[in-house]
């Protein structure tokens, strides 16, 4: 089972930054909480011992409100010194991981799906990276995937802004962490969506997972008030 995640948590929130603008986009709080601590409850819930944190815009906030412990997780620190994107950021996070398969998730957004259910999939399928996805009645603010019968990711579509249905990239990942760094650059921004997922998918066995849990992403104002109010009954 999985021991280990990566949570990307440097961004600077360029869109959040009417509301929130004194904290690093995860920090930014709903009910009075920091929004990271719902992710760490969740993973926690699920047995992750290990939660490195890739942290650059505002991360002494970060690192002074975490420390190095969060009720049992062991936290960690990879700090960019400049940005690296998500692609170099989950890079730098992973050369303090050691387990095989790593959790990836984006510090600005939950998709509450059963992450043993995922681990097995993805381990059943012998998948060299594994994305959950979600099916969006209106999917015009994300790009959208398509996938062939034994749930391979065939196609990458850029978002076109057209109101209509689509599966898309949940930002939550499993990644096979000797390949993940065997296929990216070293000491290089570079983007997991571009330069990894679109440019392996004929290389590497990539796999999407389609699961119709609650999903949010904090980091436009409308969905920002809107976790206000579903956090209240937040089950983990």
């Amino acid at each position: 089972m999985l021991q280990e995640v990566v949570i990307l948590a440097g961004g600077f929130g360029t869109r959040l930054q009417t509301v929130v603008n004194n904290v690093p986009k995860p920090m930014a709080p709903i009910n009075g909480k920091p929004f990271l601590d719902y992710l760490l409850k969740y993973v926690s819930y699920y047995g992750i011992k290990k939660v490195v944190l890739s942290v650059g815009y505002l991360s002494e906030k970060i690192i002074a409100h975490y420390g190095s412990n969060y009720n049992g997780l062991e936290i960690a620190y990879a700090i960019e010194k400049e940005p690296l994107g998500t692609g170099g950021g989950i890079k730098k996070a992973l050369e303090q991981c050691t387990s095989s398969e790593v959790l990836v998730l984006n510090g600005d957004s939950f998709f509450d799906i059963n992450l043993r259910s995922f681990y097995n999939a993805h381990s059943d399928a012998l998948s060299d990276c594994s994305l959950t996805l979600r099916h969006l009645s209106n999917a015009a603010r994300y790009g959208t995937i398509t996938l062939d019968e034994f749930d391979l990711i065939e196609d990458f579509k850029e978002k076109n802004g057209e109101d209509k249905a689509g599966i898309i990239n949940a930002g939550v990942y499993i990644v096979n962490r000797q390949t993940y760094n065997e296929e990216t650059p070293k000491h290089k921004n570079f983007s997991i969506e571009k330069d990894f997922f679109e440019k392996k998918i004929n290389k590497l066995k990539i796999h999407g997972f389609t699961y119709n849990g609650y999903f949010i992403d904090i980091g436009i104002p409308e969905d920002y008030k809107k976790a206000q109010h579903d956090f209240e009954t937040f089950k983990y």
